[in-house]
């Protein structure tokens, strides 16, 4: 059984950690937001390189066999420096799927829904350099929808109206693919079908984290015992009570099936 710590700027890593309790149910788990700072996506690069590394060297310390990076924009503007400085323990991390979803459309109309850091990033623009260029991206910044996501609200018509701007010019252009390029967009899904339907292919790479993370845990000889359930500890810097509110709220998974635990961390 292993320890793997999960970090997000807020709420939209439990994406991750609702597929990773589906694929490895057994294993004990830390689920650290930095709430009081969300969002990552409008600050500068080295506040959040600096920010996600220290967040992931706290998450060490508590003895995570491994850590996963559940966050777009941490990923495409700090993976790296965290590896490079934790490279004791595997680091996870998440990136836009576009590669999958340039695969999957048959228009080669590709929209992509993400924060402005991740669009900007070398990271991400190093990727689609890698893709056909027959591929036409869609690339839309979703300001403002995390924090929305965040405060509960990611159903409201608020939420949706925004939303319905952002969707527009990825509409416009026709494309039938999009790309949910943050890990708090999967909680939008509902809204994004009531805009476009359900025509449009809608890409997350939830699955895909899960499984590179359960292949890390092969190589360290983490043998899983699937007829239990290990546990969650949900850690804030903001609120934790409201975090496992939240989680309860938005998780497919049983939680009641796992240990639950709430601290808030000030110091971090």
């Amino acid at each position: 059984m292993a320890l793997i710590g999960v970090f997000d700027s807020g709420i939209g890593g439990l994406s991750i950690l609702d597929e990773a309790l589906r694929q490895l149910p057994e294993h004990n788990y830390i689920y650290l937001a930095d709430s009081l700072h969300a969002p990552y996506g409008e600050r500068s690069s080295e506040w959040i390189a600096a920010r996600s590394l220290e967040l992931c060297r706290y998450l060490s310390s508590q003895a995570c066999d491994a850590i996963v990076v559940a966050c777009n924009t941490a990923t495409a503007q700090a993976i790296a420096h965290i590896r490079s400085e934790l490279s004791n323990i595997p680091i996870i991390g998440v990136e836009p799927g576009i590669k999958p979803a340039a695969l999957q459309s048959s228009k080669g109309i590709v929209g992509v829904l993400a924060t402005e850091a991740t669009l900007k990033s070398d990271k991400f623009n190093a990727l689609l350099e890698t893709l056909p260029s027959s591929c036409q991206f869609i690339k839309q910044a979703g300001a403002g929808l995390v924090p929305l996501i965040e405060s509960g609200q990611a159903n409201s018509e608020e939420t949706l109206g925004l939303l319905a701007k952002h969707l527009e010019p990825i509409q416009d252009a026709g494309a039938d693919t999009l790309v949910l390029g943050c890990t708090h967009y999967p909680f939008l899904r509902k809204a994004i079908r009531k805009l476009l339907g359900d025509s449009i292919n809608l890409i997350d790479t939830s699955d895909a984290v899960v499984r590179q993370l359960k292949r890390k845990l092969e190589h360290l000889n983490q043998a899983p015992d699937r007829q239990q359930h290990g546990s969650i500890t949900f850690i804030s810097s903001k609120d934790a009570q409201a975090l496992l509110s939240m989680s309860q709220e938005l998780m497919q998974s049983d939680l009641s099936r796992h240990t639950l635990a709430w601290q808030l961390e000030c110091n971090i």
